[in-house]
């Protein structure tokens, strides 16, 4: 089980304990913060890309493709009827098949984060 814990700062600022690692989030000045990390939607993305890189990776390397750098850029907005929308491109340095690539396009959509992301999970508050 993955244990994530997130204290307030001054204003929006909130700092963030993911295990070993310390992390910040916070809001754009524009927004009323005072841009001291990411923002949330930022922290989801990252953390998407970094799911997808190192699903891909592992993958390949179980089929002992070389894939290079990967990189994974995602854009996160919301259509005019509210709903979220992420789009995610990814390119790799190596040069692959067209069977290579049509493989990894599926693998990329059963990423562990992509497929909560897509089902949407059920979360359970309890107010202290």
């Amino acid at each position: 089980m993955a244990i994530t814990a997130v204290d307030s700062e001054t204003g929006y600022a909130q700092r963030i304990k993911a295990g070993l690692h310390d992390l910040k989030a916070d809001e754009p000045v524009s927004a009323g913060g005072t841009n001291t990390g990411p923002t949330p939607y930022a922290l989801l993305l990252a953390a998407l890309g970094a799911c997808t890189s190192i699903t891909l990776r592992m993958y390949a390397e179980r089929k002992g493709w070389r894939l290079g750098h990967i990189h994974v850029e995602l854009r996160h907005d919301k259509s005019d009827d509210g709903a979220d929308r992420i789009e995610r491109e990814i390119r790799f340095a190596a040069p692959l098949t067209e069977d290579q690539r049509r493989l990894l396009a599926e693998v990329v959509e059963r990423t562990p984060l992509t497929k909560t992301i897509k089902a949407g999970s059920p979360i359970q508050t309890r107010l202290l």
